[in-house]
Order: C-alpha cells, then structure tokens, then sequence
C-alpha cells in the first residue's frame, strides 16, 4: 500500500505527499478480487531497469502512480518518463503523484531521458508528465525538446507521449503536435459526471477538444485516451464516453480498473469483472476505434509498443491495404 508520507534518508524529515487529502477522513476499501492480484518486482531485468533509471536521474510514472504492472513492463525494459519534475499542480482524487509547488524546469532533462532510451534500446517509449499549471505553456516546449532529443539520439524509436490537458494555455497543443509524436495521448480518466468529485482541474470538453485539434494538425498521429471504470459511472456514461472520442476522431481507447492508491483516495466503488471489460471491448470495436485494450490492469502504457504496430497495421487494413 502506498502511503501519503515521502521518506528521504535522514530519518527526520518527512514530506507531505498529498497535503489536500491529509485531513480527509479514511474510505472503506473493497477487498480486491483474484483478477487484480499482480506478483511483487524481483526479476533481473526490473532492476536492470531500475539501475538506469537510477543512474540518470529520471523519474516515472510507473513508481509515482504505483502502476501494478511495474514489474512486468521493467522486467521487458518498458517505462514511462514523467517529466518536469516529480509535484503535480493538481489534485486529482485518483491520483497518487505528489501535490505541490514544482520546482523549476531541469534544462538537461531532454538529454538525460533520451540517453537513457538509447541505453534501453527502446523501440517504442512513452514520455508523460505531472501538470504544470505555473508555466506559461504548461510545459509544451519541454515536451518538444524531450521528443526532438530522443529523435537525434534514437532515430528508430518511436514516440508516444502522454500530456495534461494544457488548460488555458493559448497555442500549447498546436505546439506539441507539430513535434509530431507517433503517438498523442491525453485521458479523459473518467466519466463526466465524475468531474468535479475525481478530476476538479479538469474540464471534459476541453479534453475532448484537445484530442480533436491535434488531428487537426496532423491527421496522421495517432490518437488515443483512456477511461477509469470503478469510480461509480453508469455503463450509459462509458458509451457516451466512446462515442465522444470517437466524435473527435481518437484511435485507440484504453479501459482499465480504478485502484485506490491510499484510503484518503477517492474510494473503489466497484470492482469490474473481465467479462464486463470484454463487453466495453467489443462495444468500442463496434463503434470505429482502431485499437481497444480494456481490461481489469489495463494501464495508458501498458503493452504500448506492441499495441503500436498493433495500431499502424488496423489502420492500414481500414485504408484497404
């Protein structure tokens, strides 16, 4: 269980991880089913990955959320960069990275994370980042620079990115688009009547939009969000969700299981069984998505470069070759 205190090593000081949710009374958590269990990160190549993930300084999703699926995709040397920095200016319900003033912009960020992609000898990587609502773009030029890094350093390896919504920051999305990333990836996270209880920063329609508008730019990079179930929506309301992705012209939808990462969380409400998320699957197939992956550890980069070529090859049948 992931806990809302940072320990460094001097054993006095103490961070608070999520300073909003401290006072918050603790939720009842369901027990979780057979199908979510996962086994804990012991093999060789989790901490291979480990180590040079370590050794240049670099931060990831996998460790900040407490993505279950961490030693599975280090073991394979599969990781997701989080960039500019490790605080978030949001304060997600759902969301277990740290809430707080960011620090400033680390320059040599772009250059570490692709040699650490060239190090791996990644064929596919995914680069996200925390929200960051104190720069004047939000952070987009970053996300050129890492991109455009990995490219000189890493002329194979394709690129999947995974940004925040770019909230009142005037010509960001064009920005990053016109980098163009393989792979443009923004989630919705849930449903929108879940908004302001799970994602009060947030606002639907403008995702949504964001999604639109980088077809708009480049309407060939792939297009993809992704969905939490377990936070209470109604069915009704995931198909809406599809619907209004596909409206935007998305490709690829992912849907996984909501995990409550600590009891001052927003509380699991239900635990979908793999036979639902095979439904959500089928159902998204029907309605024109290019690339589903729906089930209970279904994760935004989970199994990302596979799913890639995955992605091209559906799309080349679509276009009748």
């Amino acid at each position: 269980m992931v806990t809302l205190i940072d320990r460094t090593d001097a054993p006095a000081a103490k961070k608070v991880r999520h300073p909003e949710k401290v006072h918050r009374a603790d939720t009842e958590r369901l027990e979780k089913p057979s199908w979510i269990r996962v086994r804990a990160p012991v093999s060789k190549g989790f901490q291979e990955t480990n180590s040079i993930v370590r050794e240049n300084k670099l931060v990831t999703v996998c460790e900040e959320a407490g993505c279950p699926n961490i030693g599975e995709c280090w073991d394979k040397k599969h990781a997701t960069f989080m960039v500019m920095g490790e605080i978030c200016t949001r304060a997600c319900a759902f969301c277990n990275v740290s809430t707080g003033v960011p620090t400033s912009l680390d320059l040599d960020e772009p250059r570490r994370v692709a040699d650490a992609v060239r190090q791996m000898g990644l064929k596919h990587v995914v680069i996200t980042s925390v929200d960051r609502d104190d720069l004047d773009d939000g952070g987009a030029q970053h996300f050129v620079e890492v991109i455009d890094a990995i490219r000189q350093a890493s002329p194979d390896t394709t690129v999947e990115i995974l940004t925040p919504d770019f909230l009142r920051k005037p010509g960001a999305i064009e920005k990053v688009a016109r980098a163009k990333p393989d792979v443009f990836n923004h989630n919705l996270e849930t449903v929108p009547s879940n908004y302001l209880t799970v994602r009060p920063g947030a606002r639907y329609f403008h995702s949504i939009r964001l999604l639109q508008l980088v077809k708009e730019v480049d309407p060939t990079i792939f297009t993809k969000s992704g969905i939490m179930v377990g936070l209470g929506e109604e069915r009704n309301e995931v198909l809406q969700v599809m619907d209004d992705l596909r409206a935007g012209g998305v490709d690829f939808l992912t849907i996984g299981q909501y995990l409550q990462p600590t009891r001052k969380h927003h509380p699991e409400k239900k635990f979908v069984t793999p036979d639902e998320f095979k439904a959500y699957e089928s159902v998204a197939y029907a309605k024109g998505f290019l690339m589903v992956s729906s089930s209970p550890l279904t994760r935004s980069s989970h199994h990302a470069g596979d799913d890639f070529a995955k992605l091209k090859a559906a799309r080349l049948a679509s276009q009748g070759f």
